[in-house]
């Protein structure tokens, strides 16, 4: 099958010490998609290199390496601003360690594509490798991104596989100092959200590897859900602060609608 190739949408892959997951998410992608750009935030596992050595086989794949980690948002926001530098508005944003579903990139490009102005979130679709609490968990983070949004219709606040319009997000990023690590997935859609970004919705099904399937998880369950806290905090203020925009904004739309 010969991937699609678009001057508009790419796919931008952040990537921290992977592991050889990597590179059978950067081979799937490629299937489906032309170009592929990965970020590597850092990274000390010798990926680097072997993500350098098959792009250099590969005209459709580009890496992009910082020379210390980061965190994942800046890694997309790096990504984000040499797409645009090249005239690129969109970018399908999904992690490196194969959770994703790379087959489904095509179908969320259309949507893109189709509705430009929007961005097309994933609503993940567990089985059984999915750890119950991180299941239970999400519900919350969830919860409160449909409150300070007022109920815009975000249908999975934390699942990565997304695709952004790249304009409105790197105003956004380059407007605040957040956003650059482990929060930047919530907090992205609720800011796109507040500037009037709509979300459309798809299913995704995500697997979780286990560590002798070559599974790498930098997800720390309690320093991971004090950033959430204290991120959750300062989006309820200012979704406070932005309640008489976000009900006129509702109010406007539920008199077109009718």
């Amino acid at each position: 099958m010969t991937p699609t190739t678009s001057a508009t949408h790419l796919v931008l892959i952040p990537s921290y010490n992977p592991g050889a997951k990597v590179y059978e998410t950067v081979r799937a992608a490629r299937a489906q998609w032309t170009p592929v750009w990965v970020v590597v935030d850092g990274s000390r596992d010798g990926t680097a290199e072997g993500l350098q050595a098959m792009a250099d086989g590969d005209p459709g794949l580009r890496v992009l390496v910082l020379a210390e980690n980061r965190g994942k948002g800046a890694a997309v926001l790096h990504g984000l601003d040499e797409a645009a530098r090249l005239g690129f508005t969109h970018a399908l944003a999904m992690d490196s360690d194969g959770q994703h579903p790379a087959e489904l990139i095509p179908q969320f490009m259309a949507a893109s594509q189709q509705s430009p102005a929007a961005m097309v979130l994933g609503v993940p679709v567990f089985d059984a490798s999915a750890p119950a609490l991180r299941v239970k968990g999400r519900k919350v983070s969830n919860w409160w991104a449909n409150l300070e949004t007022l109920w815009m219709g975000i249908g999975d606040s934390l699942f990565g596989f997304r695709v952004y319009p790249a304009a409105p997000l790197e105003r956004i990023m380059r407007r605040q100092r957040w956003m650059r690590r482990f929060d930047f997935d919530p907090e992205a859609v609720v800011r796109l959200a507040w500037a009037g970004v709509r979300p459309i919705n798809l299913p995704a099904p995500v697997r979780y590897f286990r560590a002798d399937e070559g599974g790498v998880s930098h997800f720390r369950y309690f320093r991971d859900n004090r950033l959430l806290t204290w991120m959750h905090t300062r989006l309820f203020i200012g979704f406070v602060l932005r309640l008489p925009m976000l009900l006129g904004r509702k109010l406007a739309a539920g008199r077109r609608a009718s």
